[in-house]
Formats: C-alpha cells, structure tokens, sequence
C-alpha cells in the first residue's frame, strides 16, 4: 500500500469535458497521471489491473476526440473501465470498487450517464454498439457509437456476427480492437503509425473516394478489378482484409501507448464518411507497472498489493484447499487414468484450474478461447467419437452455451462432462458472475445427471464418477472459495447415480441439503436439536435424478422438511415440491418449504454479508422450520405452539 500519488492535472479532469478542453501536449501527462492514480487505487481496493492499465492512453484520447456521454462509449467486458470510471466522475469513489456499496468492477448504467450499456461478459460490444447508432440514426440523432472491444474477446463469434450486420450504421459506428496479446498481428515499429494515419486521413480518403467514383463510372469488370486491386494492396499493407470482407474499413495497427498518435488517428476516423471503421490498436497489458507487465495472467485481476515490490496480500495461507484447485488434481488423476479423457475450457485456464493440468496433458487440453458455444459442440463432438471430455466452464457463463448443450449434447445423449466451477454467489464480482441459475436451466432437460458437491471431498469423488459415466451429459457444480477441510480421500469414491446420504438422523425436522449449505445445515441442526426438535440432515448430492426413495421417506416420517441450496427458484426445491405435489404428499398435510437465492440479482458483497442477505445461513433455516411449526422461536424451547 501507499499513499496517493501527486496529480495536478488529473485534479483538473472531473469529466471528458475537461479532457476536450486540454491541449493535446497535456495529454501525455494526463495519462501518466491517470495510470498512477489506477495504481494506487487498485492497491488498496483490490480488483482488474492489467488490462485498465494497457488502455490508459486509449481512454484519454478517446474522450478527448468523441463527444461523450453523446457519443456512445462501450467498454467489451467491462474489466478495462476502471481508467474510464476515474474521468467520469467517480474518481473520489474508485477506491471503493467491487466494494459493498461501491462502484461496480464493470460498466453499469445505474451509475454512470457515461455507462452506457452495462458489461461483464464478452464480445457483446460492437452489437450493442450497433443498436445505439442504429437508433441514432432512426432517430436522427448525430451521435456515434465507439464499441472498445478486446482482452480475447474477439474469439467469440458474437463478435463477427455483429460486424457482418453493421454496414447499415454508416460512419456513425466506430469498433476500436485492443490487442493487447499480439493475437491478430504483431506490432512494426513506427511505420504501423504512419500507415494508420495514412490510410484514415483525408489524404488518401478523398483520393479514394474520387477513384472510386470514376471507377463507377467504368464497365463493370474494369470497376470490380480497381476495387479488389485497392482492397487486397491496403489489406497486404495493413493486415485488415477480414475486416475489409465483414464491411469495416479497417485502420490500422495503432501504437495504443502513443497518445498523440492515437488523438490523431481518432480524429480522423471520427471525421470520415465511407462506412464503419475498425481502428485496430496495439497495447500491452499491465502497461506501466512493472510486475504487471511482467506476468499478465497474474494480475489480471488482483487482491489488495504494495506497489513497491507488487506483492498481493493474500492472507495467512494453509486452511483447506480451493474448490478449483481440488477439481483440477481430481481431473490430473482421472487422465493419469484413462487416456481417452481430455479437457477444454473457454478462455479461462487459470480460473478453472485447467492450466494445471495443461501443464501434465498439453495435448489433451484445450482453451478454445472466449466461445463456450464452441466449446460444448467441440465436446460433443469428441464425445461421439469415443473420447471422454470434461467442459470446465463458469456456471455463468455456461449459459452463454445453453442452445448447445440442448441440441448438440442432450439431444443426442451424449456424455459429456460439464465442470461448473463458481457455482453459486460469488462475492465481489457481483450479479454478473453469479452462478446462479444452472439448476434451473439444466434439471429440466431429459438425459442430464447434475451434481452439487457439498464439500471438497464430495467433489473428489464426482469428478471420478463423471469420468467412469458414459450413459449420458453429466454436470457437477461447485463454488468459487475454498473448502471446508473435511479430510480428503485416499482414493475416490464411485457414487450411485441419483442416490443421496442421510448425514445425521432425526424424528421431526428433515433438512434436505444440496451443495455446499450442508455446513450451515448442520449447523441449523444443532441449534434445533437444542431447542428440543430433533433433526435429520440430508445431502442429496443428485439434484437430477432426484433420489425419490429418500425423499419419499424424509416427506412421510418427519412433520416438517426444509430444502437449502444455493441456487435461483426453478432449481433443486421446485422439483422436489413437483415430486411432493405429484403423490399427494401435500395434500397429506405435509409442511414442506424451500430455501433458496432470492429473486433478484445480488449486488457485490463479501460472500458472508451476500449469505446473510440472501437468508441461506443456520439462523435463517432454523427461523424457516419453527415459522413451518409456527412455534415463536422465543418459545420454542417451552414448546409452544402458537
């Protein structure tokens, strides 16, 4: 940690206004204020910093060229905003980013004018864009939309799907691709500015544009000939010929650290008439600061650090192990087994554990990059071939591949293993990255098995059952954090299809647990227990199949039964009323009631507050069950029934 550092410009810059008003030999200090500035602040608020930090230039100019909030600006992602968040405005609350209460670590349009369309998955920006110049333009309105997309997100072909549909939007559309991985094409020294600014100034657009006239004026194949003779040379020259094919005319690559450079080529695509333009920028990750520049992945997103020697505050260390760090070991294992398992994830390595098990199975694993759609099909296709895959993929953003997983997988039966990794509520990442809804939207498919680990063991052991698995799609959820350091298996274990545990027997409460609310299920059972009411608590392990056997008993033998998971309405709880309403068991007089996510989207929070609110905790199951007796819990030691 230290203390803020000295900025007297960006003192001056409250909004974009203010950068317009600077000249443009400001704009170089201004930048290496602001990046400071981002430094300090994601130092002790912990957050996303290596890619803010490649764009610090790139947000200068760009609001020093376009007419914002007017002029549409859409951060792809949301993760590069935080220099964006400083110049809007917020500044005196960046240090609460990510924060309960605070700013949000993605564009949000509850906070901001300057936000206008909220980000925290990819690839979505330049379709967004497109439906803001598109209105515009309706409208007749002059503002334009700039759509900054990058950090990978060009993988996904959401991306391409908007270009090809953007040629109606004219000049008044704007796509800047940060690279900021060398992905697309290499920087070339300071010929690669010169080109940019050669080939968006007036310069070489006014001669084209007559050129292009007279060619008109020519027979037809004389027309077609100057027209791809122009196109393939510039595309030789620059590297843009696929842009060029999806209708953008392509400028570029642009040093994204030179912010005169990047004013200047700005100024001219804001400037020009001849269609939607991509203006193709070279930055670097982790721009400016040492450690980040040096190892990109790893402060990508960070905890609190001293910015002297880069070093994140992590904590004590030791306790139990990560839920991705155990599943990655369990599926190491499992290919050390069987050579017919291989592994993909969706741009997300490191987040899933799976560039561990790159490291043992180079040729057995697979980033395929910012395209879950592909990446289930992909699967699918390996499986029908006979090979075993794991899917390791966020829950959130799993349903970004929903289509897929009905028609490419279910459809046809197919197993492949889904590993949904941050199942669940995730802390400081807020509603975006909630893995809230998987349940929901997988346990009403036919021929889908889906699994909650309630611990780290657990998960151990249904790892090793979807490997062993062949009859059909099988999904295992578990959560972002670490375990709870229940002892670990010396070998896994294979578990019954559909069949869950009784963990502790009772007479009269039945708490039918799914996932990792079977500690404060536990917990809930103490309580009761000393209130006088005896409690079973169930792990059920399966949320499809249900284990109707065990159900069915818990149902029959106790006078009230709650169920617990970490999930949305429509998950584990709605199936087992279905069951419960399908024999009559309510109609019997049975109290049964569910316990689950709110129906709202939680904000950012630390995971016990996020807990507490949404009324997943010991206290609250204890509350549900006497409020089931209707017993006043003051009471409910005397056994009084109201």
């Amino acid at each position: 940690m230290s203390e803020r550092p000295d900025t007297p410009l960006l003192d001056q810059v409250h909004f974009p206004a203010d950068i317009r008003a600077l000249s443009k030999d400001k704009l170089r200090q201004l930048s290496d204020e602001l990046r400071s500035e981002m430094i300090s602040a994601v130092s002790t608020s912990g957050g996303h910093l290596g890619s803010g930090l490649g764009v610090v230039e790139l947000t200068v100019a760009i609001h020093h060229v376009f007419d914002t909030p007017d002029d549409k600006l859409i951060w792809d992602v949301g993760h590069q905003c935080y220099p964006h968040k400083i110049v809007t405005g917020r500044r005196d609350r960046i240090r609460s980013i990510r924060q309960a209460g605070g700013l949000s670590g993605f564009t949000k349009r509850a906070e901001s004018e300057y936000d206008p369309f909220g980000a925290a998955h990819s690839s979505t920006s330049i379709s967004a864009a497109l439906g803001f110049a598109i209105s515009n333009k309706l409208a007749g309105q002059p503002g334009r939309a700039i759509a900054v997309i990058g950090d990978g997100a060009m993988s996904a072909g959401m991306a391409y799907e908007a270009m090809n549909n953007a040629e109606a939007a004219g000049n008044r559309l704007i796509v800047i691709l940060n690279d900021n991985d060398m992905s697309i094409a290499p920087p070339v020294g300071a010929l690669r500015n010169s080109l940019a600014r050669l080939v968006s100034s007036g310069k070489y657009l006014t001669p084209r544009g007559l050129a292009a006239k007279l060619a008109r004026k020519m027979p037809d194949p004389v027309q077609r000939w100057a027209e791809q003779t122009e196109e393939y040379l510039r595309g030789w020259v620059t590297g843009g010929t696929l842009f060029e094919e999806l209708g953008f005319y392509y400028v570029g690559p642009v040093d994204g650290h030179n912010v005169e450079a990047l004013v200047e080529v700005l100024e001219n695509v804001r400037d020009a008439d001849v269609g939607p333009m991509l203006v193709h920028v070279v930055t670097q990750k982790g721009k400016g600061y040492g450690p980040a520049e040096d190892s990109a992945d790893k402060y990508h997103g960070v905890v609190k650090f001293d910015i002297v020697s880069g070093k994140q505050d992590k904590g004590p260390g030791g306790g139990p192990p990560a839920y991705t760090a155990v599943f990655a070991d369990a599926l190491k294992a499992e290919m050390e087994r069987d050579e017919k398992i291989v592994a993909i994830t969706a741009a997300m390595p490191s987040g899933t554990g799976l560039d561990k098990v790159q490291a043992t199975f180079p040729d057995r694993t697979f980033d395929v990059g910012i395209a879950e759609q592909h990446a289930v099909t992909f699967a699918a296709g390996l499986a029908a071939q006979g090979h075993r895959p794991f899917c390791a993929i966020y829950s959130t953003f799993l349903q970004r591949a929903y289509d897929q997983v009905v028609h490419d997988v279910a459809i046809q039966n197919l197993p492949v293993r889904f590993a949904m990794d941050r199942a669940g509520l995730v802390g400081a990442d807020g509603c975006t990255h909630a893995g809230s809804f998987d349940l929901a939207y997988l346990c009403t498919l036919p021929n889908l098995v889906v699994m909650a680990a309630a611990d780290e063991a657990e998960l151990v052991h249904m790892v090793h059952t979807m490997a062993l698995y062949d009859g059909g799609p099988i999904a295992v959820r578990y959560p972002r954090g670490n375990g709870r350091g229940v002892d670990m298996p010396t070998s896994p274990e294979r578990l019954e299809i559909g069949k869950g545990r009784i963990v502790r027997e009772g007479k009269k409460v039945a708490i039918l647990s799914l996932g990792t609310r079977l500690e404060e299920a536990e917990k809930a059972a103490d309580m009761l227990e000393a209130k006088g009411l005896s409690t079973t608590v169930a792990d059920l392990r399966f949320a499809k199949p249900l284990d109707e056997e065990l159900i069915r008993k818990l149902l029959t033998t106790h006078e009230v039964a709650v169920t617990v998971e970490e999930a949305a309405v429509g998950g584990f709880g709605a199936h087992v009323l279905t069951l419960a309403s399908d024999e009559g068991l309510i109609d019997a007089g049975l109290k049964l009631r569910t316990m689950r996510l709110p129906d709202s989207f939680q904000d950012q929070n630390a995971p016990a507050k996020q807990y507490d609110e949404a009324r997943l905790n010991a206290p609250h199951i204890v509350e549900t069950v006497l409020k089931a007796l209707r017993r006043n819990h003051v009471d409910a030691d005397a056994g009084a029934i109201a």
